[in-house]
This record gives structure tokens, sequence and C-alpha cells, in this order.
């Protein structure tokens, strides 16, 4: 087992000792998808893959406390944002926007894009090279700021 889901694991069991309910849910809730994943893969899940995972249920909670906020429902809004929070404790740090775009700059000159019509070709290329590391919502907005999109 990868080093990632173990310490979900272990972290699971400390806050049912300490009967941390809002840690306990989104605990249970990130080891289930890790379960879920080594069922549909190989039967263990990598270090990338979990990572993978969290980034997926990190983006879920996301969107899923927005919606809250549209139908006036501040208080699941705010218990998705403490699971995105509990979350970000398990991701690795994505690198900060000076970097992203120096990233950025290099796969827009690698691939001679000159607008943003051809953000697909410049995203891949970031993306290939940097998925760990770069935030996607950030490498969206840049290369428009730079192309001339926004």
């Amino acid at each position: 087992m990868s080093t990632l889901v173990q310490r979900v694991s272990d972290d699971l069991k400390k806050a049912m000792l300490a009967k941390d309910a809002p840690r306990v849910n989104a605990l249970r809730m990130v080891r289930a998808a890790f379960i879920e994943a080594s069922k549909l893969g190989t039967g263990e899940v990598t270090e990338e893959g979990a990572v993978e995972v969290l980034r997926r249920i990190r983006k879920q909670r996301i969107d899923a406390a927005e919606e809250y906020v549209k139908a006036n429902r501040p208080d699941l809004a705010d218990a998705e944002r403490v699971d995105v929070a509990i979350i970000d404790d398990y991701l690795p740090k994505l690198a900060d926007e000076a970097t992203t775009l120096e990233w950025v700059r290099a796969a827009i000159a690698a691939s001679g894009a000159t607008s943003v019509k051809q953000m697909g070709k410049v995203i891949g290329l970031v993306m290939k090279d940097h998925k760990a590391d770069a935030d996607g919502a950030l490498v969206r907005a840049l290369i428009e700021r730079e192309l001339g999109g926004a």
C-alpha cells in the first residue's frame, strides 16, 4: 500500500479515537475512494494514483460547495469546505503562479501558439511535464492572459 493511503488510514484511526467527526467523515470518504480505485485498477493504489484520487475528490467537494451556495444552503457549503481543507492536508503543494507562468510561457514558445484557439496544445505541453505540480485552472487562466484571451 502506498504511503499516502496508509497515512490516511492511520489518521482516520486517530480521528476516530479523538471523536473528530468532520475529519472522520472526510477521511472515510477518501479511504472509500482509495478502495474503489484499487478495485478498478491493479489492486494497489500507487502514490500518483492516490494523489489523482484526492484531486478528483477535492474538485467534487468544491463543485458541491458552489452548488450549495447557489441553493442558499451555506451550512452544507461549509461542510464541503471543511472536507476540502482536510483533503488539502494530504495533497502535495502545487506550484505558485510565477513558476506556473514560466512553464506556460515555455509551452507557448515550444508550441508556437499565437491565439487562445491553440490553448489545447499549450495545456497539453504544460500538463505533460508538470501534471503533478500544476493547477489546471491556473494554467488555463495564464494561457488565456498570455495569448490575449482574457
